[in-house]
């Protein structure tokens, strides 16, 4: 059976030479979705597919006829290639490439024997999202685990004193219980906010959005973070009209109010201020959130929204925090087709912004929350 050689979108052309099997094999090449390069004894290429020529074809330069060396300089690919034509034996070999973005490829090379003649075929498959993913996952686990060993630790240590007789102190064991719940209290909020992420990062949640008063939204959280404020002298402003309004869902809108005011009191100076502001342009309505604390650097601005990044371990550890607030916040409020941003002046303090879709076509279609 002979298949007629076809010309394919972005496929560069093959040489003349090619034998009706290597046609065929030219059409299995051209339905994997993986980059397939087939070279011959002389490692020249003589065969591939379209995922191959996206992929390692700079500047749109045809791959077939080209040596592998000028197409791929990875000294481990060469040599596996050569062994597979010498040795005739079939191995697997990782590389990274290295061009506008780094991506990582397993390749599995195996010899292959058409007409008489020695060829080696490469499969690439890329692997470069299954790297990072892993790389997130093993970051979560070493975040998580010390994240729960730290307040764990505590609770045991306090147990074990009040095991060995410090139940019968009364001046203590009340503060030993004291901290153990405060640890057991860290523990429960970290766990609830990662059952929390997960939930709306696996987008198995919908919000309900309506015309929400905002003032009372803030109001709601001041009361709730009120004594924690007075503990460090904190004044809580809200700059917000008693009328004004925006379009969100009123349970999220809270919950992204309550992490970014509770950040502002816990990384304030102490007697400082945290201000609730409402402004608005064409598109969106911007609520920020402002403090007085020491502010950030541009590298810490940039990285503050991903999971359980610390500016400053020791102090979080002191005023304790799960490390995911920031981050439920920026997944909310894109959840809502918005945005947070964060604007930071060293020495001067920091402003989160949340930034709502003004969804003016819904304005007669939803109630107001008062």
């Amino acid at each position: 059976m002979q298949v007629e050689p076809r010309q394919r979108s972005g496929l560069s052309e093959r040489p003349a030479s090619l034998t009706p099997l290597l046609d065929i094999l030219q059409a299995v090449f051209e339905a994997n979705r993986d980059s397939v390069l087939l070279a011959d004894s002389s490692m020249r290429v003589v065969a591939t597919n379209p995922s191959a020529q996206a992929s390692f074809g700079r500047g749109g330069h045809p791959l077939a006829g080209r040596r592998l060396s000028e197409i791929l300089r990875d000294v481990d690919l060469h040599d596996s290639f050569r062994r597979a034509l010498v040795g005739n034996a079939s191995e697997e070999v990782r590389i990274e490439i290295v061009g506008t973005e780094r991506r990582i490829y397993n390749v599995f090379v195996a010899p292959i024997a058409l007409d008489g003649k020695q060829y080696v075929i490469g499969t690439f498959y890329d692997i470069t999202q299954i790297e990072r993913l892993e790389k997130v996952r093993q970051e979560f686990l070493s975040n998580i685990s010390h994240e729960l060993r730290t307040p764990l630790t505590s609770i045991l240590a306090f147990v074990e004193t009040l095991e060995d007789g410090a139940i019968d102190d009364s001046e203590n064991n009340r503060r030993f219980l004291s901290t153990i719940r405060r640890n057991a209290e860290r523990m429960h909020a970290l766990i609830a906010d990662i059952l929390e992420l997960s939930f709306i990062e696996s987008g198995n949640i919908s919000i309900d959005v309506k015309q929400v008063r905002v003032s009372n939204a803030v109001e709601e959280v001041f009361a709730a973070l009120a004594t924690k404020a007075a503990e460090r002298e904190i004044g809580l402003i809200s700059d917000i009209s008693g009328d004004a309004r925006v379009f969100a869902d009123p349970m999220r809108l809270e919950q992204m109010l309550t992490n970014l005011i509770d950040n502002a009191i816990k990384f304030n100076r102490v007697a400082g201020t945290v201000t609730v502001s409402l402004s608005s342009n064409e598109k969106a309505d911007l609520i920020s959130v402002a403090d007085t604390g020491e502010g950030l650097l541009e590298g810490h601005a940039q990285r503050i929204f991903e999971r359980f990044y610390r500016v400053d371990r020791g102090r979080t550890r002191e005023v304790g925090g799960t490390g995911l607030g920031l981050s439920i916040v920026k997944h909310l409020a894109r959840l809502h087709g918005g945005e947070i941003l964060v604007r930071s002046e060293l020495g001067t303090g920091t402003v989160f912004t949340i930034e709502l879709p003004r969804h003016r076509h819904l304005l007669e279609e939803t109630s107001l929350v008062s």
